[in-house]
């Protein structure tokens, strides 16, 4: 499971909004000052991204909260996302070779196209296996924890 730590920032009768805040991964570094990663990562503010999630826990706004997203579904988004449009390029470039190879098509740049042309196939099956799938509560974040607050009395 992957964890993150959000902010609750509202809750509804059936699920609570949480708001978490992209980390850089260059922040404690001991080369931060004279690394230029770690310059870009100053730079930019970063960012925060609000996920709505359904809860059984009892939360109210302000909470910090661990959110989780099972490792399989990312690896399986992630596999729709890259291999897909791979997957499209080697068979459009296959494709166009043949057809060259046979004579149906005057010159190999033709093949090109038909390799651009299986990967753009290859990304839309991605994109519509995804938003098939965004409405499958396993592929929603859960809200795992609540974390203790640090009220001083």
């Amino acid at each position: 499971m992957i964890k993150e730590e959000a902010r609750v920032t509202a809750i509804t009768q059936d699920s609570v909004t949480v708001e978490s805040i992209v980390k850089s991964t260059c922040s404690g570094c001991q080369q931060l000052e004279s690394c230029g990663s770690g310059q870009l990562a100053k730079a930019f503010p970063q960012k925060k991204t609000t996920y709505t999630v359904s809860s059984e826990l009892s939360v109210t706004v302000g909470d910090r909260v661990i959110i989780g997203l099972s490792e399989k579904l990312l690896l399986s988004a992630a596999w729709q996302v890259y291999i897909w449009p791979l997957i499209g390029l080697f068979i459009g470039s296959f494709l166009g070779q043949s057809l060259l190879d046979a004579n149906l098509i005057s010159h190999e740049l033709w093949a090109l196209p038909m390799a651009i042309l299986g990967s753009y196939l290859g990304y839309f099956l991605a994109k519509r296996q995804q938003f098939i799938m965004r409405d499958k509560p396993e592929w929603h974040p859960t809200l795992i924890d609540v974390l203790p607050t640090n009220k001083k009395d």
